[in-house]
C-alpha cells in the first residue's frame, strides 16, 4: 500500500472535523505531563470541543482551500488543534484558562468565525463568554424592568389602592 494511500484517510478525518467548524485552535502541547493532558482533554471534552493531535502535513493538507488555510504558518512544530462546531469561544476558553495553571501549553494561533488570530488574539477571544452566558444576560436584563414593575404594582395593590388614587386626583 502506498503511503499517499495511509495518510488520506488522516486528511479526510481532519477535513470532516474541521467540516462546519465555527473555530480551531492550534497548540503546542510539548511538556506537559499525562496527567495534564488528560485533565485538558476532559475539560476540552466537556466543552464539546475535539481535541487531537496530528501532523502538521496532514493539518496543512486538510485545511487548504478552507477558512482555516491561514492557519498554515502557526503549522510548525508539534501541534495539536481544538475544533469545535458549536461554540466559537469554547476552545480558546477552554485552552487559555488551562495554560494560566500551566505554563507548558503554548497557544499558537487560531481560526474563529473565518478569521485568522495570533495567541493573543486568541486570548482576547478567550474572555469572550460563552452564547448561553450571554443570553442569560440578556434575557436577564430584559426581565428586569418587568420584576420591578410588578414589584410596584403588588405594594400598591397591598396598600389597597390608596397610592394609586392620590395622583389621579390632582
Amino acid at each position: 500500500m502506498a503511503k499517499v494511500e495511509l495518510k488520506q484517510p488522516i486528511v479526510e478525518e481532519i477535513s470532516s472535523n474541521i467540516d462546519g467548524a465555527q473555530s480551531v485552535v492550534l497548540v503546542d502541547y510539548r511538556g506537559l505531563t499525562v496527567e495534564q493532558d488528560t485533565m485538558l482533554r476532559k475539560q476540552l471534552r466537556e466543552a464539546g470541543v475535539v481535541y487531537k493531535v496530528y501532523k502538521n502535513t496532514m493539518m496543512n493538507f486538510a485545511f487548504k482551500g478552507t477558512d482555516f488555510e491561514g492557519l498554515a504558518p502557526y503549522l510548525e512544530g508539534p501541534s495539536a488543534c481544538a475544533i469545535s462546531k458549536d461554540d466559537a469561544t469554547a476552545p480558546a476558553r477552554v485552552l487559555c484558562k488551562f495554560a494560566k495553571t500551566t505554563d507548558k501549553l503554548e497557544i499558537k494561533g487560531g481560526v474563529v468565525d473565518g478569521v485568522v488570530y495570533d495567541a493573543n488574539g486568541i486570548k482576547a477571544i478567550s474572555a469572550i463568554p460563552s452564547r448561553e452566558e450571554l443570553l442569560s444576560k440578556l434575557l436577564g436584563s430584559l426581565q428586569s424592568p418587568i420584576t420591578n414593575m410588578a414589584r410596584v404594582l403588588n405594594q400598591i395593590a397591598e396598600q389597597g389602592g390608596a397610592a394609586a388614587e392620590a395622583p389621579a386626583a390632582e
